[in-house]
């Protein structure tokens, strides 16, 4: 469940870091999935190691 809430999280920084940079609609969307790709992946590593480690 970490790793759908970084996923979110990142999806929206990246849309906002192409929104700041004046992208199109495109530009927008393609910074949304891959920061939402790369926060999930840490969000997944992060929960593997919080339940290898705490339970």
């Amino acid at each position: 469940m970490i790793y759908i809430i970084f996923g979110i999280i990142g999806a929206v920084i990246g849309g906002l870091t192409a929104k700041r940079r004046k992208g199109a609609a495109a530009d927008i969307a393609q910074y949304a999935v891959v920061y939402f790709i790369a926060f999930a992946l840490v969000g997944l590593i992060l929960t593997l190691l919080l339940d290898r480690f705490f339970v």
